[in-house]
């Protein structure tokens, strides 16, 4: 018999500031550094006035290296232009899927029509740290609409695989260890079990809505922290709620990170700091519609 996964913490969202703007961070918190391999979690929950330009909304050129920073699309839409070439535009239930690797320069806007008109959006980013010997592997990009996302409907439940496999669904997203990342809905009085492998890290964060989890009460932007042993995640909405649930096998290396960058020793930053100034990770010159 499967037992409920025992529950380590359950923690309240930190307000901080990005940019001029207050969001939302579970991770990391004053008691959580990270959660291997997660290392940090934005809710960003607001609204476009309308009226604006491309480049006066969103966040400009900046870079990465040494992790993939992950967004799941809740309202509105996210265009995305990088150093590679690439650039695409993911709307509402989709997924931005980016590998830094060995550096990769990238920028995070809106489309014309949004910011002119203006309009609901949220989003969440997440970073998923990758082990050492990818670290400097190249840089891609793989937008995910929510039409390629795999759903899995029950009574009063939608649970979407983005990646790793699940309840025999497989989700698209690339990862480089084990993992298992879902997204879902449960209106009020919905139930429903999700089995996630015992040696797995997971945490699950509450975007609206209240519900138990495991028996515990868990409100609106708050984090539930898993112990790495069991299976069973257990999810009774008091609430209709959405939820995302990120889960995967550790990978049990040191973390050395600093703003854009996360790497496993202060050299490896050092390095990274000097490859952007001089230009390794790629020049963006956005061009606007």
């Amino acid at each position: 018999m499967n037992l409920l996964k025992p529950i380590k913490s359950v923690v309240r969202s930190q307000l901080v500031q990005m940019g001029g703007h207050i969001i939302d961070q579970p991770l990391p918190h004053d008691s959580i550094e990270y959660i291997d391999p997660f290392l940090l979690i934005h809710h960003w929950k607001g609204a476009l006035l309308g009226g604006q330009r491309q480049n006066e909304v969103g966040v400009g050129p900046h870079p990465h290296r040494g992790f993939s920073p992950v967004t799941f699309v809740f309202k509105g839409n996210v265009v995305h232009r990088d150093s590679l070439g690439n650039k695409a535009t993911v709307n509402a239930g989709g997924t931005q899927w980016m590998f830094a690797g060995r550096g990769i320069t990238h920028s995070e806007r809106h489309s014309k029509e949004f910011v002119e008109n203006g309009g609901e959006l949220e989003f969440i980013q997440f970073w998923v740290n990758v082990p050492a010997k990818h670290k400097m592997d190249p840089a891609f990009y793989q937008p995910i609409e929510a039409a390629d996302t795999p759903l899995i409907e029950s009574d009063k439940s939608k649970i979407w695989v983005v990646a790793g496999e699940f309840e025999n669904a497989k989700g698209p997203a690339p990862t480089f260890t084990n993992q298992t990342l879902l997204r879902g809905e449960l209106l009020r009085s919905g139930e429903r079990e999700i089995a996630i492998p015992a040696s797995y890290n997971a945490l699950l964060y509450l975007l609206d809505g209240e519900m138990k989890v495991n028996g515990e009460q868990v409100h609106a932007k708050e984090m539930v922290v898993f112990e790495n042993s069991e299976e069973i995640i257990d999810i009774k909405a008091t609430f209709d709620t959405r939820y995302i649930l990120l889960s995967g096998e550790p990978i049990n290396e040191k973390v050395q990170s600093y703003g854009p960058y996360v790497m496993n020793n202060q050299t490896e930053i050092m390095e990274a700091m000097r490859d952007y100034q001089i230009g390794k990770m790629g020049i963006l010159i956005e061009e606007f519609d």
